[in-house]
């Protein structure tokens, strides 16, 4: 593929009549009825490729042959795609006997590192921090190995689109520990296996510290994880606490263990919506000991499966404290739970709520204590603050929600974070996108023009796209997933007609800190109106989700610094003021305590979102 390298923008290319982005400046002159400034940061989103490199990739695309180019496409549109995943490179060590310390380490694999060894200690410290695409594999790590030891702090944190594989890791080990702390905390989509992990030990001791931490929208799969363990106590501790729809994966979790021990304390703790599937877990196991404290406590709704947990099992003791007790309803399925199991088994449950389901339970042995109805006694007490605007469940970010009262010259509020944490991306020229399929029937297609593998993360993240954009639109709403600006002018034309302006909040100062509110200005006069939000989904070219809802209002604002009183950034919030049908489970009534229709809810638009509005 013969492509030339685009110029600066002082070149003569910008000029160029036959560039995306001249073509957009067209488009806007013949679509945009006013004569205000145009919008530089949306501008500066349009594609970034020259005529001759558009004019090639528009001809593969008309041949259905940008697969074939996969590379070249991403880097001269300026996608994101992650190559790794074609490229395992393993980390060759030159001394295994020795320790090591990887520290600010990043996208390696490692194959029977640390196999056999004996006692010795290997830390894995700031390991992937930060990285848009985060793709370690350990395949048969520490294998064998006597008293190793190895630790896991800061790994892959602040991570967008997390892949870790950890297939056969510390098998046969003897003694020893393994630690994850902070692992995968603060990332958008993880995408993590441990597959027959820490199978046939004696005595190797696991601990998951704040692992998977307010993560949003991933999945862990535990796939005979401690299986024909000896004596291997494991613990989870603050597991995907703060999360948004985690989804965890035990699958044949210490079957076959002996005296295994295993701790889940705060597991799913304050969470949105956790979907946790326990499948054969404990099976065949003896003397096994496992406790849930303060499971899925606080979480919001959350769906848990116990599928043939403990079947078959010898003398187990289960011990579930305070489970459960969720903010909204979820679900619990336990089936055929402790199904055939013999000895002096105990299973208790203390302070467990309701909404749950057991089928072909075994009623010898069990306990039911303080088993209730947490959700009522939360209503009650959620009833009295409903329009105070405090939060009552701290999975929400601060701030994130608010009172149109609060949005008032003088008041300080806390600001939450509105940095962009996605990759940086470009729109694609239309020309090329209206080759590209996007929707469900089509996902083999879009699969293979971006080279997703079966399982991969960047499965995921096109599986999470089209399940945004296709999802049904809520009463009232009218909604457009685009992939290009003129698509976005087009739909903003559809709703407000042309005379409209786009307007995002200036910067990310102020965020995660206290604010307060300088002069406030309502657009439209402050008077209920329309507008059209567009917000970015994590798609390899930049997608927006762009909305409208009837009756809003808009406010920009001045964002001061508390102390000093100077201006840090001027804000854009958009106010809904008809919340009836919104979900009872909506972040906005979790964080304000109240319930749909019966308050309005104010949110910032953050960087890089946009709202559109009628022009002043």
């Amino acid at each position: 593929m013969q492509v030339s390298h685009a110029k600066t923008p002082s070149s003569s290319s910008q000029t160029n009549p036959f560039t995306p982005k001249a073509s957009l400046i067209r488009y806007w002159n013949n679509h945009i009825s006013n004569n205000l400034p145009k919008p530089l940061f949306l501008f500066s989103k349009a594609s970034p490729l020259n005529a001759q490199n558009s004019a090639i990739l528009t001809n593969l695309a008309n041949q259905n042959s940008l697969s074939s180019h996969f590379h070249s496409f991403c880097s001269l549109a300026d996608l994101y795609c992650p190559f790794n995943e074609e490229n395992h490179s393993l980390t060759q060590v030159s001394d295994t006997n020795k320790d090591s310390n990887f520290a600010v380490y990043s996208n390696k694999h490692f194959a029977n590192y640390g196999s056999p060894k004996h006692t010795g200690l290997d830390s894995f410290k700031n390991y992937s921090d930060g990285l848009n695409n985060a793709n370690d594999s350990f395949k048969k790590y520490s294998r064998a190995s006597t008293s190793h030891r190895e630790t896991f702090a800061n790994y892959e944190n602040n991570a967008n689109v997390a892949e870790s594989n950890f297939t056969s890791y510390a098998s046969g080990a003897t003694s020893g520990s393994s630690e994850f702390n902070n692992y995968d905390k603060l990332v958008n989509v993880p995408n993590l296996r441990f597959s027959l992990y820490n199978p046939d030990t004696h005595n190797h001791k696991l601990s998951f510290a704040t692992y998977s931490d307010d993560t949003n929208s991933g999945s862990q799969a535990f796939i005979s994880y401690g299986k024909n363990g000896n004596s291997s106590p494991n613990e989870f501790n603050n597991y995907a606490d703060n999360s948004n729809i985690i989804g965890s994966d035990f699958t044949g979790y210490s079957e076959l263990g002996k005296a295994g021990n295993d701790s889940f304390k705060g597991y799913g703790q304050s969470g949105n919506n956790p979907r946790n599937n326990f499948k054969s877990y404990g099976l065949g196991g003896n003397s096994g000991i496992d406790s849930f404290s303060s499971y899925r406590n606080k979480a919001n709704v959350g769906d848990n499966s116990f599928q043939s947990y403990a079947r078959n099992s010898s003398s187990g003791k289960v011990n579930f404290a305070y489970y459960g007790k969720s903010f909204n309803h979820g679900n619990d399925t336990f089936k055929e739970y402790g199904k055939g199991s013999v000895g002096r088994g105990s299973m208790v449950f203390k302070s467990y709520s309701m909404d749950r389901t057991f089928k072909d339970y075994v009623l010898k042995g069990v306990t039911f204590s303080e088993y209730n109805n947490f959700s009522t006694a939360t209503e009650n007490s959620t009833s009295s603050i409903r329009d105070s605007g405090n939060s009552v469940n701290r999975w929400v970010e601060p701030g994130k929600f608010f009172r149109e009262s609060m949005l008032k010259e003088g008041n300080v509020i806390v600001m939450p974070d509105i940095r962009d944490r996605m990759p940086k991306r470009s729109f694609l020229p239309r020309v090329i996108l209206s080759k590209l399929p996007f929707s469900t029937l089509h996902l083999s297609e879009m699969k293979e023009i971006f080279h997703a593998l079966e399982k991969s993360s960047m499965e995921r993240v096109l599986m999470n796209a089209l399940a945004e954009c296709e999802r049904a639109p809520s009463l009232g709403e009218t909604k457009r997933c685009v992939g290009s600006v003129e698509d976005m002018i087009d739909f903003a034309v559809s709703v407000l007609g042309h005379n409209v302006v786009v307007r995002s909040t200036e910067n990310v100062s102020g965020s995660k800190q206290n604010v307060m509110i300088g002069s406030v200005k309502g657009i439209n006069g402050g008077e209920v109106t329309k507008s059209v939000s567009c917000h970015q989904s994590l798609y390899p070219y930049l997608l927006y989700y762009c909305h409208s809802v009837p009756k809003v209002r808009v406010y920009e604002a001045d964002i001061l610094d508390v102390e000093s009183k100077a201006k840090i950034n001027h804000g854009v919030a958009i106010c809904h003021i008809d919340t009836s049908a919104w979900g009872p489970e909506h972040g906005a009534f979790v964080a304000l305590g109240s319930s749909p229709g019966q308050i309005e809810v104010c949110h910032w638009i953050f960087e890089n979102d946009m709202a559109w509005t009628i022009a002043d």
